[in-house]
């Protein structure tokens, strides 16, 4: 049950996603008395898991990229008990799996990945020189770098139709919800550092235990549930029902979209968006006992990777049974169980007919549009004490909502000083 609301505080915050709760950690470390307004029941944003029937189903399919430096700042990366993917991938082409692994991590599938159909030896060999490109410098380098739609960069960079087919468009494409790749080639950069440097992982408890830390290190009666805001103004936020808090900063860490609509006069736009669907099965056998992503190799549908996150975090299941995830970027209107288990019926037959509907996530905004050209680290201070943080002022990604968070933190500092 949420504590009485104050009549005025030194910073209130609206939204607590991930920016929100971040920046309020940074202003309580300071002393600052915060109060975060969330309308929602639960703390997280878009990162948020339910538990269906025991299964954990995240809202959308979601990892954690160890990589980030953000996440070890702010919390205790051991408490989550993280269960990792494999390195690489397995694409699906003509009926059968085959394996694209890191060679570099897991050099006993090399042999796999050098005869996987997904493109030419010269691909293969592509692939190895960018990681060694990226892995040069520092990571914020990156965003300087080349400024071009991914498929773009990718064709320039010599790689053939097919392996942008097969492989970079259903795993690059899933993971910026962007399967025509034409989000800027400075993030595509930034995610491979990342997919090469650390693992890709999810919490024992699912997604939701990273958003439940954060809060968990606020003061208690910081968090505000179900309270849903109408209007932002310099020194004022009016709630749904009328009610006001005074306050000598404001900042709104909600979505790109949602920011706009409140405070788009301050000069905040909507970034645009990047959907996705994602349909959750239960089976009684997993289709593959791989902790891989399984991507779509073929263009066979709207289904662009799979994950059996049993297989990868065994908690995600009851004892016995395999959770099955199907994600479909760019994809949130219409019959999206049908299309997905037609679908990967003709992967992996008629025991797809046998795998039980758990639930079906529509995102609208899964992800900010990130197209060229793009820019990171946004304004986040607005004038008279208004200010806005969250993915959309740095970049895309559980990092990006965590640093805009500390970074708006520290401005808000800056200013109250």
């Amino acid at each position: 049950m949420n504590s009485p609301l104050p009549e005025s505080v030194d910073v209130a915050i609206v939204g607590a996603g991930l920016a929100g709760l971040c920046a309020a950690r940074t202003l309580q470390r300071a002393g600052r008395d915060v109060v975060v307004l969330e309308a929602s029941d639960g703390v997280g944003g878009r990162v948020r898991s339910d538990v269906v029937d025991g299964f954990v189903l995240d809202r959308g399919f979601q990892v954690l990229l160890t990589a980030y430096p953000e996440v070890h700042r702010q919390m205790d990366v051991a408490a989550l008990r993280l269960h990792r993917f494999d390195p690489g991938a397995m694409v699906w082409h003509n009926g059968k799996g085959a394996v694209v692994a890191d060679p570099f991590r897991q050099p006993k599938r090399l042999l796999e990945t050098v005869t996987a159909p997904i493109g030419t030896l010269g691909d293969k060999a592509r692939i190895a020189l960018q990681r060694r490109r990226l892995a040069k410098g520092h990571p914020a380098d990156l965003l300087r770098g080349i400024d071009l739609p991914t498929v773009t960069a990718l064709r320039s960079a010599g790689f053939s139709n097919t392996i942008i087919d097969r492989f970079w468009r259903p795993f690059i494409g899933g993971v910026q919800l962007d399967p025509g790749l034409g989000t800027s080639s400075r993030m595509f950069d930034i995610v491979m550092r990342c997919l090469s440097d650390g693992d890709s992982a999810v919490p024992a408890a699912g997604m939701q235990a990273i958003p439940d830390q954060l809060a968990d290190g606020l003061r208690p009666g910081t968090v505000h549930l179900n309270s849903a805001v109408a209007a932002v103004e310099p020194g004022s936020i009016r709630l749904v029902g009328d009610r006001t808090l005074a306050a000598a900063a404001i900042i709104v860490a909600t979505d790109g979209p949602a920011a706009a609509a409140l405070i788009g006069d301050h000069g905040v736009r909507d970034p645009g968006s990047r959907s996705v669907g994602c349909v959750y099965f239960a089976a009684n056998r997993p289709p593959t006992d791989e902790k891989l992503i399984i991507l779509d190799g073929d263009r066979s549908g709207p289904v662009k990777n799979v994950a059996v996150m049993s297989n990868v975090a065994p908690g995600y299941a009851p004892a016995g049974q395999h959770l099955v995830a199907a994600a479909l970027p760019g994809v949130v209107e219409g019959d999206l169980e049908t299309a997905a288990r037609a679908q990967l019926r003709g992967w992996w037959g008629a025991d797809v007919d046998g795998w039980r509907h758990l639930r079906t996530y529509r995102i609208p905004h899964g992800q900010p549009d990130q197209s060229p050209p793009f820019s990171p680290k946004r304004r986040v201070a607005l004038g008279g004490g208004l200010f806005v943080c969250g993915d959309h002022r740095d970049t895309g990604s559980i990092q990006g909502a965590m640093f805009s968070g500390r970074r708006c933190g520290e401005a808000v500092l800056s200013g109250l000083s």
